[in-house]
């Protein structure tokens, strides 16, 4: 009898479950999909700009879609620019436990990778991995790092700028921040696309944002055109360069969207909110998946990449705009 009773009850329990989770076997929406675990996740941002912004805000929201609002909770640090910063806010996340990183920008990633070879980092608004020091190779990172890269290509951007151009009587200052290994990675990729086109060009770095003013004014005395790579320190900075190169009537490409809408001429754009959203897919792929940093491969952008140019200083500059290239919001 009481074995009769025992069955009755379990088949009770099923009909139940079955009640509740539906027929047919169908897999669970999106806010389930973390199965009510809530993960943290810690956020370190290098500095506050346009572009890094954005990367923060995709990845945020993306991945709070993919897990459900009630199933992650962010603990979100902003840098500051400062690498000691960076430092101390890997190194809080690490002891307090995070189920991942997401670090965004060159500095940031390399402060986490150093305080943890344990919990996943995924980055983003990082140029080359490689270069930074925190993976073996780009296809098979081998560490507890992954991410996206924000490399559009240095050659399209060098061609949008000698639209601008007589190339037979032009000579490209390219700027950027010598204590930026993402940079340094850049500028290599430039000289030599600027050495097959037979373009004189000449390098102008900065240690800090202090020296920009000086640097840039010694660039546009020299130089009829310019190239500002995706450097943070220049981009944290674009209303100082372009108080310089529009009175100066130098056009400026820049590497980041961002910063064309403060400060330069024109770009190749890339959208650093979809740049964060496809950082979030790879944290939950980890997250929920179980999948491996170490054998995830770095990701790229390649949709939605178009040249765009400032209608402001286009108009101050008094350039024509060649066709097919849009103007910024």
């Amino acid at each position: 009898m009481k074995m009769k009773k025992m069955m009755s009850l379990t088949a009770a329990m099923m009909v139940a479950v079955m009640a509740f989770t539906g027929c047919g076997g169908s897999e669970a929406p999106a806010e389930e999909a973390a199965s009510g675990d809530v993960y943290k996740i810690g956020i370190i941002q290098q500095m506050e700009h346009g572009s890094l912004d954005e990367a923060t805000n995709g990845f945020m929201d993306k991945l709070t879609e993919l897990l459900g609002e009630g199933n992650v909770e962010f603990d979100y640090q902003n840098a500051q620019g400062e690498q000691a910063n960076c430092t101390t806010i890997s190194t809080k996340f690490v002891s307090d436990g995070v189920d991942l990183i997401m670090a965004n920008a060159t500095t940031a990633l390399q402060t986490a990778a150093a305080a943890t070879a344990d919990i996943p980092i995924v980055g983003t608004s990082v140029t080359d991995y490689v270069t930074a020091g925190v993976i073996e190779s780009n296809d098979a990172p081998g560490t507890n790092v992954t991410g996206v890269s924000d490399l559009a290509s240095v050659e399209a951007q060098v061609d949008v700028l000698m639209q601008f151009c007589d190339p037979e009587n032009t000579k490209v200052a390219i700027v950027y921040c010598s204590a930026e290994p993402n940079s340094i990675f850049q500028y290599d990729l430039a000289a030599a696309y600027l050495d097959t086109l037979g373009v004189p060009y000449a390098a102008y770095t900065v240690a800090d944002s202090n020296e920009i003013q000086s640097i840039v004014t010694n660039a546009v005395a020299d130089c009829n055109a310019m190239f500002i790579l995706a450097d943070n320190t220049l981009a944290n900075n674009m209303e100082i360069v372009k108080n310089i190169t529009v009175p100066a009537g130098v056009p400026t490409v820049a590497g980041a969207e961002a910063m064309c809408q403060v400060g330069a001429l024109s770009t190749i754009a890339i959208s650093y909110y979809d740049l964060g959203q496809k950082a979030a897919e790879m944290a939950y792929d980890i997250l929920v998946n179980g999948a491996n940093p170490a054998e995830m491969s770095i990701e790229y952008m390649t949709d939605g990449i178009v040249p765009k140019y400032n209608p402001e200083i286009a108009e101050a500059l008094g350039v024509t705009i060649p066709e097919g290239m849009e103007p910024i919001a």
